[in-house]
Parts: structure tokens; sequence; C-alpha cells
């Protein structure tokens, strides 16, 4: 049994930009820029590209790494990350957003980290302060609270807390979900609840089931790729930060 086993669920189709997982940023494959991230990792047992495309499993298996195809049918990336997971025995599961390419153990690691510290903790999630007063509003931002002990208490799309004309600190999710391995198949079998519904937040339903999501504040602020202009943001913060 290794301790941690990360997966990234990386699927062909996409809406807004097929094929995302094989798109070219700064001549670098969204997929490789993310896989190259998370195997950086010392915590970090072993690395999985999930996939239900030949061409995306290719592309890792050419830059030496590891991937498994997975049905199309899954409905979410916890679904894909969960199929993977089950034919290998591990501690701690991570389920890598296959659209951020700015992924790294700063990231990572403090997750491990909590789940190592608290066997009452089933999720750990990361909680960026929220800088840009533009993304409040925005509903693919997915704000969130907490108590005292940074466990969470809601997520939403929308502005949480309410500031009653006061000024508040607001905090966005970004980036992994780190699992207790057991966690991951409970959360798997289970029905969707009805704040996940409303809310569209599968973090939801660990909540609504009663178990303990450990928020971990951190001052990383990444690009996810959802967008052609999320494309564009993300080339022009990799070139201010490295040599291409």
């Amino acid at each position: 049994m290794i301790e941690t086993l990360a997966v990234i669920p990386a699927r062909y189709g996409s809406t807004r930009l097929p094929g995302k997982p094989l798109l070219k940023l700064c001549d670098k494959e969204l997929a490789l820029w993310v896989w190259e991230g998370v195997r950086q990792s010392a915590l970090v047992d072993r690395v999985i590209v999930a996939t239900d495309h030949e061409a995306i499993a290719s592309l890792i298996e050419r830059a030496g790494g590891e991937a498994m195809m997975t049905p199309s049918e899954l409905q979410t990336g916890n679904d894909r990350v969960a199929y993977v997971a089950k034919g290998i025995p591990s501690r701690f599961v991570i389920n890598i957003q296959g659209d951020d390419p700015m992924v790294t153990p700063a990231m990572i690691d403090p997750m491990v980290n909590a789940l190592r510290r608290d066997s009452d903790v089933k999720l750990a999630v990361l909680a960026k302060r929220i800088e840009r007063p533009e993304e409040v509003n925005r509903q693919s931002i997915v704000k969130m609270v907490f108590d005292e002990k940074l466990r969470a208490l809601y997520f939403s799309r929308s502005p949480i807390p309410f500031s009653g004309g006061s000024e508040v600190v607001r905090f966005k999710h970004v980036g992994p979900y780190a699992w207790r391995r057991e966690s991951l198949f409970e959360f798997a079998a289970r029905p969707r609840t009805p704040l996940e519904r409303a809310e569209n937040l599968e973090m939801l339903r660990v909540l609504e089931n009663g178990e303990v999501i450990q928020c971990i504040e951190t001052d990383i602020e990444t690009v996810e790729i959802d967008t052609a202009e999320d494309v564009a943001l993300f080339e022009e913060t990799i070139k201010r930060t490295i040599q291409i």
C-alpha cells in the first residue's frame, strides 16, 4: 500500500474548449503542465492521469507518465478519481484539477499533512483570500466560509458571507481535493444532496452528510483553464515568472 495517490481527471470533452487537455499553453499541452506540477511533490507516491481519450493517454505515456482509461459516462472528476483509486490501495487520494496548469507541491503537501494530523478530517481543500472585487459575484468562483479551526461551514457560488454594508474578508476555493481514501468511496456511493444540487458543488454533499472538511489558507493564486481568456492570462502569468 502507498500513502498518497494523485489522480488527474483529464476528460477530452469540454463545452467551451473541446479537447482541452491537449490544448497547448506556451507550446506545452495542458495535461503535461498539470502532470509535471504534481510529480514534483515528494509526498505523492504515484500519479495517474485518468482519461477517456487515447490521445491524452498517449501524450502522458510518451512523457514517461502513467495514464488509465476510464469510462466516458462517468459524470464528475471525483467519479473518475474514485474509479482509478479502487484498484490502488492507499491512505489518501488527491483529486488534481485537470485544468489547473499551475498546481505545485506547495498546494498539495499542506493538504496531505492535514490528513496525516487529524483522522477526523475526511477532505482537505485550499482557501485563498479574494483580492479582486470582480471575483465576488462571479459564479465560477466558489466562495467558502469556515470556523475558527478552519473547518468548512459552507461553499457557494454566491457572495458569502453577506457584508451588511461592512467590510468582510472573503475566501475562494482553489486547487486540488485531498481525500481520505475510504471517504472518497463513501462520497461516490452517496446520492447527490439538495444543497449540492442547488449550488452544483460536490463539497456540499460531504457537509450535508456531517463530515469534516479542513480548509487550509494559501496565498497561491492559480489560473484554471476554462475559456480562451484563461489561456491568455495563464501565458501572460507564466512568462512573467519563468523563462520559456
